[in-house]
């Protein structure tokens, strides 16, 4: 993954997975495939009754007996509300959690296009004054191109017809990307942070989206939420065996000291990448292109760095670390 400023002249940083032992730094993998596995995961247990489709009509929580009504009539009682329904999370609103949040001054339009180089081996992020530009790689000669800027810009451009929409892309994409022939589909969302103030309360729990949301940079979101699945799995798989009630917030607590404060570190982080390069002061810019060539020239940070960002280092869940 390589990430620059403005001109490929100018300082950059790359991150290469051989130097961490690595054979990649990660996967990009479509949402609804990832989806799709869950769902027939979930089919081959016989003590799981998945019930879908299916909407949710009403939801009256109730510490350690909440109410779920389905529109189709259908009521289930549970002991334990998991919340992982996404930023306008519906288990949240009805166990009267709060949050923090502000929106920045930003959105992101993502873009499915046809190149003409075929499936790259990197994916890359150049920072401008609006936002960056990102690149990431899907199969055959497929990419995802992920735009940052102003709410205005990103609404003339969604206006384009295809032709104008290219134009823009050749003007203000490098030239690394190669020549881009077709654009798939388009679209965008708006970016925001948000923090529930606490995840936890007696019979319900919040994971993902439903309790953080955190600027895309750094691709980081989905990887903390999967984080957050595999400390709750593991929690309840304790309790389950020492007979204590998995639903009390007591217990439950054990999974929001864990989560918590490493979601906030991510939130941070994202926050300081954001302030510093959505900016073109000019000691700024010095600033930020000296750390990109620091970076590069540090035997020991990168490879850390990278190694945190993949999930291989820190206070890792032990079904995560199973995982890779």
């Amino acid at each position: 993954m390589k990430v620059w400023e403005s001109s490929e002249s100018m300082a950059s940083t790359e991150f290469r997975s051989d130097e961490v032992g690595e054979p990649w730094l990660g996967n990009i993998v479509e949402n609804r495939i990832t989806q799709l596995a869950l769902l027939e995961t979930l089919k081959r247990f016989d003590n799981i009754d998945l019930i879908c489709p299916a909407k949710v009509q009403t939801i009256d929580y109730s510490p350690g007996s909440s109410l779920i009504q389905l529109q189709d009539g259908r009521e289930l009682v549970a002991r334990l509300l998991v919340g992982a329904d996404g930023g306008e999370s519906r288990v949240r609103q009805a166990a009267g959690i709060g949050i923090r949040k502000w929106d920045y001054n930003q959105h992101a339009l993502v873009a499915s296009v046809v190149t003409d180089y075929p499936q790259q081996d990197i994916t890359w992020q150049q920072f401008t004054p609006t936002g960056p530009l990102a690149f990431l790689p899907l199969t055959g000669n497929q990419g995802s191109l992920v735009w940052y800027n102003t709410p205005d810009e990103v609404k003339r451009l969604l206006s384009l017809s295809e032709a104008d929409f290219l134009q823009e892309l050749h003007k203000t994409f490098p030239d690394c990307l190669g020549q881009i022939n077709q654009v798939l589909e388009r679209g965008f969302f708006p970016l925001r942070r948000q923090h529930a103030l606490t995840y936890v309360q007696d019979g319900v729990v919040l994971a993902g989206d439903a309790a953080h949301m955190i600027h895309p940079l750094a691709g980081q979101g989905v990887n903390i939420g999967f984080m957050d699945a595999a400390m709750l799995a593991e929690v309840l798989l304790d309790v389950q065996d020492q007979g204590d009630a998995f639903y009390s917030q007591v217990t439950l607590a054990r999974y929001e000291q864990a989560r918590r404060n490493q979601n906030l570190l991510m939130m941070q982080s994202m926050d300081m990448f954001y302030r510093v390069f959505s900016n073109d002061l000019l000691p700024l810019k010095l600033i930020r292109n000296l750390g990109l060539g620091l970076a590069e020239r540090l035997p020991f940070a990168k490879p850390r760095v990278t190694r945190f960002a993949m999930g291989l280092e820190g206070p890792v869940p032990e079904l995560a670390r199973r995982a890779v």
